[in-house]
């Protein structure tokens, strides 16, 4: 017979489809953690860069970890009730342990390796451990077991790689993320139990949907930021004042392309689409997309503000030019997703940010940034132009 109690932690019709205030303090956390992802990439920009693994591939397993712990708490609290307290004490570590993962993260591929995974093995073990415990003869108990078993799974590379240095700390720790996304991706199998993919879950569209949302502000706001403490200490030179500008009219033409308009009407493709656990699935890994993209773009445009002028580094175009491509890729995948169609607006802003890059690795890092900037605002009016005198498009998802 199933425990009562443990109904009372699934997500009912009288819970709200909101998200709650510990939710979105508990994103607090994510506007540091990002920050510490941009300074580090910034590092590795800027300086001596390694071969085996290198820099900027150390800095994305540390995203994705990062990202791992958000989007699975938000799967959670989209499963379960979110007022219960045993959910909110499960938030209210997660966000603890995100934030020792944040402080670590600059050195965690020197002398803070131990606490940065100390922080994930804790949350991504503990979690499960907890929802295993409160929904204790409760069919719901199955798939937070199955996901309890693959996180400590995956704490093995994870742990060992902290104890160990130099390369072999990042073939562990690559180990290990794999480890995580795939037993996600094949819904966490146990030989003889099957498997429990996320596409399968009954959860409440509408808040994935607002906790996709918010999670692109937290990243749009991470860009402000780490573009206003760089020009607040610059020289204020004329150049560096044009970088700034173009710098904020990239955050507002990032915001306007995610926004217009499937970022819109995400809550409304979940509810019409035949399985809409399969589309939040889908959405996870998109919005990966996007915010990476995002926090390049605020990398690059951090390093044209500091060095408007001058020789621009061939690596730098991987985040000026490439974090906007990125992006780009990860908005068009989430258009198809909403709407079962792709603008070509879209594509063809892509083929250019393509396209220009031995065009203008001769330009000073202002003009790469300028010329980014107006393939964006490219893709930007043109969504505009097309809307005009028309209804406003309905989601239509495939999935």
């Amino acid at each position: 017979m199933a425990d009562p109690r443990g109904e009372e932690l699934l997500r009912g019709r009288e819970t709200s489809p909101r998200a709650t205030f510990l939710e979105l303090f508990f994103d607090v956390a994510f506007v540091f953690a990002l920050t510490r992802v941009s300074a580090r990439l910034i590092n590795d920009f800027t300086v001596e860069r390694r071969t085996f693994l290198p820099e900027v591939g150390q800095t994305l397993l540390l995203l994705l970890a990062l990202w791992s712990v958000w989007s699975l708490t938000t799967w959670t609290t989209s499963r379960y009730n979110p007022e219960a307290p045993a959910l909110q004490l499960v938030v209210a570590a997660s966000m603890f342990a995100s934030m020792v993962m944040a402080v670590s993260l600059p050195e965690a591929f020197d002398v803070r390796g131990l606490s940065f995974v100390l922080g994930y093995v804790i949350v991504q073990v503990g979690r499960p451990l907890v929802l295993t415990v409160v929904m204790r003869r409760h069919p719901e108990q199955h798939n937070a077991a199955r996901i309890l078993v693959w996180a400590a799974v995956s704490a093995v590379p994870w742990i060992a790689g902290a104890i160990t240095h130099d390369d072999a700390r990042g073939v562990l720790w690559t180990v290990a993320v794999v480890i995580d996304y795939t037993a996600a991706r094949l819904g966490w199998p146990l030989p003889g139990r099957g498997r429990a993919p996320t596409s399968s879950w009954t959860v409440t569209g509408e808040h994935l949907a607002e906790r996709y949302q918010q999670f692109i502000i937290i990243a749009l706001g991470e860009m402000i930021l780490v573009s206003g403490f760089g020009f607040s200490g610059s020289g204020f030179t004329g150049a560096q004042w044009v970088a700034f500008a173009i710098t904020f009219a990239s955050t507002v033409l990032l915001w306007r392309i995610y926004f217009y308009r499937a970022g819109t009407v995400l809550a409304e493709a979940v509810l019409g689409s035949a399985q809409p656990g399969r589309l939040a699935e889908s959405a996870t890994y998109t919005h990966l997309a996007m915010v990476g993209g995002i926090v390049a773009t605020a990398v690059g445009y951090e390093l044209v503000i500091g060095h408007p002028t001058g020789h621009t580094d061939p690596a730098w175009l991987w985040v000026i030019i490439g974090g906007p491509a990125l992006f780009v890729v990860g908005r068009t995948r989430f258009e198809y997703e909403v709407f079962g169609r792709v603008s070509r607006s879209r594509l063809i802003g892509l083929v250019v940010l393509v396209a220009m890059v031995p065009l203008v690795v001769r330009l000073p890092p202002l003009g790469v940034a300028a010329a980014t900037s107006t393939v964006l605002a490219g893709i930007a009016v043109t969504d505009a132009l097309r809307a005009r005198g028309r209804p406003p498009e309905q989601p239509a998802p495939p999935i």
